[in-house]
């Protein structure tokens, strides 16, 4: 055996018998040199650093007066090159605070701190440190390890990675053993993911909100003040208090995002108030000047919260909804384009907000609507309106049959295409065109349904969810309709829309690549077949310093 051997032998014994004599001890306390001889042997060898990383958190409670120096001696241990060592040294850092719950924040830290080892081995020895400390303290170790999940000036953007995946992946998935007692520390989370919101990306934003409606305070039985508290969260992520820059595309992109995550609460009864305040005062005014790609998202994320508006919201939003259709809707068979995506979006969110304020289309359409209210407005004659609007409904349905006669044409060719289709590749491309073509009809035949009930002087307003729109996977009718004839009582369920779609509806964004080839699929079939809504820029990276960076 050569000398360092013996003399690692000896380190180990030694460390054995300061451990046996402590266990021995009925008082602790009083044996002081053999806990410091322990310190002193976390300083010799690598097997003796490993031993002491053992022993020094084992008995540390019972040497106050000890701890800074047992502490530093321990972290030693922590920054040694030998793997062994270090690893060793993470397992003991949660029995320091089995004892002594102050100091569970400054473990925590350093274990945080740790976790962008590249070493598997370490990592795991972390990850571990650290579940055993939330199960010992719940409420002490993720208030500290929260406090890296947030943005400051001194964030370092590795480690925040680390710890927002350490939180989706080992503590989210054990919510229902870790967050006890239940409504408590699930109260304590939702308010340290709120001030975790501050900065964060899209799909950070998205974690966080998928985790929090997970929750119990949050679920299918929680009052519709819970709904409004997510809602509230979602519109701050918004910054429906911020002036809009049109140039400013990673607000609008944001703003349509957080406008599809807070749809399935708008339809728990949650106010849309807000939101439509914001697109109505701010968004709609400049629509002309939005870029292209982001249109199209803006007129569906649109289509979608018109179901859950109230009817104040609906009266107050009409106007720029029949605007923009008027804009959108061909006078005459001019050569103009329509986009027929825009029509279908604009149509939609038409009919769920004139079902909620059927007078309100008198001033607009130049219908002749009686409810007994001063806003019919009767007495005027809008017969102008009521020509220019039916003359508008009348080319878009013509544009519309030409348009399905092509393209069922179209999907013919795509059937003997895919029949003489040889390859994989083949076979896909035309599998593709297809599904495109397949979306245009869809989109053809809700404009037809739309267009068709708004004929008369005293049109009927489609209220309910038997229209899917075309970039949405079909779902049932519901099995009773609540399309009205106006005048009629309206359902008691009219304000919030339909809970049936929630899930459907729910995080369902615009993809810009299905976008792009719907459009291509209507292009060329007609002189107003041209879809001007385009592919959705998606941002990529976050850089920090440009505020949340992209969405």
């Amino acid at each position: 055996m050569s000398e360092h051997q013996s003399e690692e032998v000896q380190q180990i014994e030694k460390l054995y018998e300061f451990s046996e004599r402590l266990n021995a001890s009925k008082d602790k306390s009083q044996n002081v040199e053999d806990y410091e001889g322990i310190i002193k042997m976390a300083k010799t060898s690598m097997k003796a650093k490993q031993l002491a990383s053992q022993l020094i958190p084992r008995y540390f409670k019972f040497f106050p007066t000890l701890s800074t120096e047992a502490f530093d001696a321990h972290m030693d241990c922590i920054d040694e090159e030998n793997l062994g060592v270090r690893v060793q040294a993470i397992r003991g850092l949660p029995l320091f605070c089995k004892d002594t719950p102050d100091i569970v924040s400054k473990i925590v830290d350093v274990l945080v701190q740790l976790l962008n080892t590249e070493e598997t081995v370490e990592r795991d020895a972390v990850h571990k440190a650290l579940m055993s400390l939330i199960r010992q303290d719940p409420k002490a170790s993720l208030t500290a390890l929260f406090t890296h999940a947030g943005v400051t000036p001194t964030t370092d953007d590795q480690i925040r990675e680390k710890v927002l995946n350490f939180i989706r992946d080992k503590v989210f998935p054990l919510k229902g053993e870790l967050l006890k007692p239940q409504e408590e520390m699930e109260r304590r989370i939702t308010d340290l993911i709120k001030q975790s919101l501050e900065d964060v990306t899209g799909g950070e934003f998205k974690m966080f909100m998928d985790f929090l409606t997970s929750l119990s305070i949050f679920g299918g039985k929680a009052p519709q003040e819970r709904m409004q508290e997510l809602v509230e969260i979602i519109e701050g992520q918004a910054d429906l208090d911020a002036q809009f820059d049109v140039s400013d595309t990673d607000h609008i992109d944001r703003l349509i995002s957080c406008l599809q995550l807070a749809l399935p609460f708008f339809a728990s009864g949650a106010p849309t108030s807000r939101f439509l305040n914001y697109l109505n005062k701010h968004i709609i005014p400049v629509f002309d000047k939005l870029p292209e790609e982001r249109k199209l998202d803006l007129l569906k994320a649109l289509a979608d919260i018109s179901p859950y508006t109230t009817a104040q919201e609906a009266r107050q939003m009409l106007p720029s909804i029949v605007q923009l259709l008027k804009k959108y809707m061909p006078a005459r068979k001019t050569g103009e384009e329509m986009n027929f995506t825009y029509v279908e979006c604009l149509l939609y969110a038409f009919h769920h907000l004139a079902h909620k304020v059927p007078n309100a289309t008198n001033s607009l359409c130049g219908y002749k609507i009686v409810t007994g209210q001063p806003s019919d407005r009767l007495g005027e004659d809008f017969s102008e309106l009521n020509k220019d609007f039916t003359e508008r409904l009348t080319t878009v349905e013509d544009l519309t049959k030409t348009t399905m006669k092509k393209l069922t044409q179209g999907m013919t060719e795509h059937n003997k295409a895919m029949s003489a289709a040889k390859t994989d590749e083949e076979k896909a491309t035309v599998k593709t065109k297809k599904q495109n073509t397949t979306t245009g009809l869809r989109t053809c035949n809700n404009i037809l349904a739309m267009t068709k009930p708004l004929h008369a002087k005293v049109p009927s307003f489609i209220g309910d969810t038997n229209i899917n729109l075309s970039w949405k996977e079909a779902t049932k009718p519901l099995p009773s309709a609540t399309t009205t004839t106006i005048g009629g009582k309206r359902p008691a369920n009219s304000n919030s829309g339909s809970g049936n779609n929630v899930s459907a509806k729910r995080g369902r964004g615009s993809s810009g690549m299905s976008n792009q080839l719907v459009n291509k699929a209507f292009q060329g079939i007609s002189s107003h077949g041209g879809g001007r809504g385009g592919n959705r820029r998606r941002g990529g990276g976050r850089g920090r310093g440009q505020g949340r960076g992209h969405w």
